[in-house]
């Protein structure tokens, strides 16, 4: 189950980044980092799982800790294009959106079973939860991009994915074993 989540979130990762960055759309590109975070996660939970909890743990933190890095870095691209601009394509916004959630919603089936195991499970339950949330407010900023002509939207989801990723790896720094 975790080598699927880890191809999955891989995979969608580079699709992510690669069609982020010809939408000019933080946030597919927010989403993309956040998948790079998951594929890392999957793959620390492969390796910590069938070990000691204090291992699962040292694996959990260690992906929050990524989290946080990758979210800081998202924020701060969202405050450079925000002063030098950008022109976000809402329909390839709104149709990675879309692809990211059936993704995301896969992954969450497949590790529903799972959520309440050791921390590292925990962790990759936080992640796939909040890439769900992620990839409906893409969708939503895709529609308002298109809506509206204006960036705005997508640099509001961009630093909403930035701000949900800090949390999320708050949030597993905080675990016990």
């Amino acid at each position: 189950m975790l080598k699927a989540l880890l191809g999955i979130n891989a995979l969608m990762f580079v699709a992510e980044l690669v069609l982020g960055v010809i939408a000019e759309s933080t946030g597919l590109i927010a989403d993309s980092l956040d998948m790079f975070a998951d594929a890392a996660v999957y793959g620390l939970a492969f390796y910590a799982a069938g070990r000691s909890k204090g291992l699962q743990l040292k694996a959990a933190h260690l992906s929050g800790f990524l989290q946080i890095a990758l979210a800081l870095g998202v924020l701060l691209e969202v405050v450079r294009r925000f002063i030098f601009g950008s022109e976000p394509e809402s329909l390839l916004m709104m149709g990675v959106g879309l692809v990211a959630l059936v993704a995301n919603v896969g992954c969450l089936l497949l590790i529903s079973k799972h959520r309440n195991g050791g921390a590292h499970m925990r962790a990759s339950w936080i992640f796939s939860a909040n890439d769900v949330l992620a990839n409906l407010g893409v969708i939503v900023a895709g529609l308002l991009v298109m809506l509206t002509g204006s960036p705005y939207p997508d640099l509001a989801i961009g630093f909403a994915v930035g701000l949900l990723v800090l949390n999320g790896g708050r949030r597993i720094l905080a675990m016990k074993a």
